[in-house]
């Protein structure tokens, strides 16, 4: 029987030639998972459009700052009764260049950024998520 760690039993890595043993769902080392997350984000990257072509220029700097100082709090940690300063914008739904979404402030919530990172990436099918549609897209949960 193999030795396990947590109730998972080890099997080699997925990655082509690697015979490091894992325990994670993932089915890759800690060394191929990474390399591999890595592709994926700078995939990803390389598709999408330099964030001013995006809209955030310094109109939008400046009213970021602006709703930041009259939401000064992480709505989603503060719904989990934590206190975390918000340093991000988020588009409640995103706007996919829509640029009356955009400047909808209503549309706006202010998140900290490990928020908006787990709300993003979920969204746009970042780390091997499913991208979602506006229809599936609501305000984030991120506790």
């Amino acid at each position: 029987m193999s030795a396990s760690i947590k109730g998972l039993f080890a099997k080699p890595c997925a990655y082509p030639g690697c015979n490091q043993l894992t325990y994670g769902s993932s089915g890759y080392c800690d060394t191929h998972l990474t390399q591999l997350k890595n592709e994926r984000v700078k995939n990803y990257d390389s598709k999408r459009q330099s964030s001013s072509k995006r809209g955030y220029n310094s109109k939008w700097r400046e009213a970021r700052l602006a709703y930041l100082t009259e939401h000064p709090l992480c709505v989603e940690c503060e719904k989990r009764g934590i206190v975390t300063p918000a340093t991000d914008v988020d588009h409640i739904i995103p706007h996919r260049g829509d640029k009356q979404l955009f400047w909808d402030r209503d549309n706006w919530q202010a998140l900290c950024h490990e928020c908006h990172s787990r709300k993003t990436a979920t969204e746009d099918g970042a780390f091997g998520n499913e991208v979602k549609n506006e229809r599936q897209t609501k305000k984030t949960n991120c506790g």
